[in-house]
C-alpha cells in the first residue's frame, strides 16, 4: 500500500510522519486488499478566528473508487486520530456496500423533470473570483452510472461529485440538495436541450444517507 503524505503550513516532522502511518496503516488494516493508494494532507490554517486550525485529510484510491474523510481540532494529533476512525467507518460501509451488491440489484425509480434554475443566482452582489487557487486535484474519471455516482457522493465526504456518465458519454456532477434529495447537473447540447431522454433527469434509489 502506498501511503503519501503532504502539508500545508506545516513542516512534516519525522514525529508526526510516524504517527500518521501508525494511525493510518491501523485503519486500513482490515481492507488493504482492496486499498491501492492513501493520500494523506494535514493542514494549519493561518486565520486566527478559526478555532479548529489543524486539519487532517485522507482519501484513499480503492479499486477505482475514491473514500475520503477530513477531521479538524485545535491539536494535530487530535485530528489524525479523528480521521483514521473516520476513514475506517467508511471503508468498512465501502465494503459493505460492495457485498450487498453481489447480492441485490441497484432498484431505480422513474425519471424527473429536473427544476428550473434562477436566471440570476448572485442579486445584487458582484462577483468576485479568489484570488489565487490554493489546491488543484487529479483524478481518473471512468464512466459510471448515476446509482455508482451517487455511491461515489456518499463516500468522498463532499456534497457534489463530478463524473462520466457511462450512458450519454458527457461529464455530470451529481449533488445533494438542501431540501433533501440529489440534483444532477448535464451539458447542453447545440440545440438548447440537455443531452438525456427528453431533458430528463434520472434519479435512482440508494439507501438513506448515513450520519457518520
Amino acid at each position: 500500500m502506498k501511503l503519501v503524505i503532504h502539508g500545508k503550513n506545516i513542516e512534516i516532522t519525522d514525529a508526526i510522519r510516524e504517527y500518521v502511518h501508525q494511525k493510518i496503516e491501523k485503519a486500513v488494516s482490515h481492507f488493504q486488499n482492496i486499498t491501492n493508494e492513501v493520500d494523506v494532507h494535514l493542514s494549519v490554517a493561518r486565520n486566527p478566528r478559526i478555532s479548529t486550525k489543524q486539519a487532517a485529510e485522507v482519501t484513499i484510491y480503492a479499486n477505482g473508487s475514491i473514500i475520503r474523510a477530513e477531521e479538524s481540532s485545535e491539536n494535530l494529533y487530535a485530528s489524525i486520530d479523528l480521521v483514521a476512525d473516520k476513514i475506517a467507518r467508511q471503508l468498512r460501509k465501502y465494503k459493505e456496500r460492495r457485498q450487498d451488491h453481489k447480492t441485490q440489484p441497484i432498484s431505480t425509480t422513474d425519471v424527473v423533470v429536473p427544476e428550473p434554475v434562477a436566471a440570476d443566482l448572485i442579486g445584487d452582489r458582484t462577483p468576485e473570483l479568489p484570488g489565487e487557487v490554493v489546491r488543484t486535484k487529479y483524478f481518473s474519471m471512468p464512466p459510471m452510472t448515476l446509482a455508482e455516482a451517487q455511491e461515489q457522493l456518499q463516500l468522498v465526504g463532499h456534497d457534489f461529485y463530478m463524473f462520466r456518465n457511462a450512458e450519454t458519454g458527457e461529464i455530470n456532477v451529481i449533488y445533494e440538495r438542501n431540501h433533501g434529495g440529489y440534483g444532477v447537473i448535464q451539458p447542453r447540447n447545440g440545440n438548447g436541450h440537455t443531452n438525456g431522454k427528453n431533458g430528463k433527469t434520472a434519479n435512482v434509489a440508494v439507501p438513506e444517507k448515513s450520519k457518520a
